[in-house]
């Protein structure tokens, strides 16, 4: 059986834009690239695309190295969680505000909680947070 991780966006990032890359985030897509599975909300996607725009805005990014980005990422073996953006109404809220994040952060939060699984994400309040509930993080 592979491995399954929520994954959050400044992870799945640091996958197409390699000066984001750690060790840890290299590690994690080797698992990914072996079976395992990314479990992303829907907001994902608009996260991933924003910040491939900003990049290429400021010309950081060619458009061929966005669209290259894009061809990667969709390879990833992805699980949408479709119950986040419910949940966001009433559980993510009570997270982000016990934890102190913003409503995108939580919602992976809320989503790892439920599934009971471990948590990606080079967000330091998130994976403190994710930590004092009891999860195991990237």
């Amino acid at each position: 059986m592979s491995a399954t991780w929520v994954v959050d966006s400044s992870v799945s990032f640091s996958w197409v834009h390699r000066n984001q890359a750690t060790l840890k985030t290299d590690e994690l897509l080797d698992q990914v690239e072996q079976g395992a599975t990314v479990v992303v909300p829907a907001l994902w996607f608009s996260e991933i695309a924003n910040a491939l725009l900003v990049l290429q805005r400021r010309r950081i990014l060619t458009p061929e190295e966005v669209r290259a980005a894009f061809e990667s990422l969709s390879r990833l073996r992805l699980s949408v969680d479709e119950e986040a953006t419910v949940a966001s109404v009433g559980k993510t809220f009570e997270l982000a505000q016990k934890y102190n994040l913003t409503l995108y952060d939580a919602t992976y939060l809320e989503i790892a909680l439920r599934r009971k699984l471990p948590l990606a994400s080079r967000d330091i309040p998130l994976n403190a947070a994710a930590r004092k509930c009891g999860l195991k993080v990237l």
